[in-house]
């Protein structure tokens, strides 16, 4: 299946449960985004929130993380959509 960006820009914590989003940037200071990023959430990193709106939880390459929502806001996601796989014929 295809995943097509959605939508501009929002913060993780804003997605709602069981939405994709993939990472597009990442806000606050250096060891902020550097800490996020060794927790593979990075740019470009595809990633499922679970749930939680105080605590987040979400799920990135088959592992689960939790997220304060001060955390999860400094993470910006674009909504993704999934799309049909192409049927050959």
């Amino acid at each position: 299946m295809n995943r097509e960006p959605t939508t501009a820009p929002t913060p993780l914590c804003q997605l709602n449960a069981g939405a994709v989003g993939r990472v597009c940037g990442l806000t606050g200071d250096t060891h902020f985004c550097q800490r996020v990023r060794e927790m593979g959430l990075g740019e470009s990193a595809c990633v499922t929130k679970i749930s939680g709106t105080t605590t987040i939880i979400c799920q990135v390459s088959g592992t689960r993380i939790a997220l304060s929502h001060a955390a999860a806001s400094h993470i910006l996601v674009e909504k993704m959509i999934t799309l049909p796989a192409p049927v050959a014929g």
